[in-house]
């Protein structure tokens, strides 16, 4: 039978910077994605209660446009989606 045994000296080292930078791009993608969720959300209580459903359409496609915008640019990031959140909560509060 053949050996599939690892060694110790078999053990590659681990290449931290690649972790890291995984590590980074995770929390990126779930912090944007956690505020895009939030604006779904909230674009389905305006819907929902307030029976505007084209303003909860373009509330999702804004936040659709924005997460792509947030998730492309690092710099933006969650900010993104937060914009039509916003709008959503105002017109949540004003419908």
């Amino acid at each position: 039978m053949a050996d599939h045994g690892h060694h110790a000296t078999d053990i590659p080292q681990m290449d931290y910077a690649e972790h890291e930078r995984t590590y980074q791009g995770f929390m990126h993608f779930a912090e944007v994605g956690t505020v895009a969720c939030l604006a779904i959300v909230a674009a389905l209580a305006v819907g929902g209660t307030k029976h505007a459903w084209g303003v909860a359409l373009i509330g999702t496609l804004l936040t659709l446009v924005g997460t792509v915008v947030g998730i492309a640019s690092k710099s933006i990031a969650w900010k993104a989606p937060a914009v039509p959140f916003a709008l959503m909560m105002v017109a949540l509060v004003l419908l």
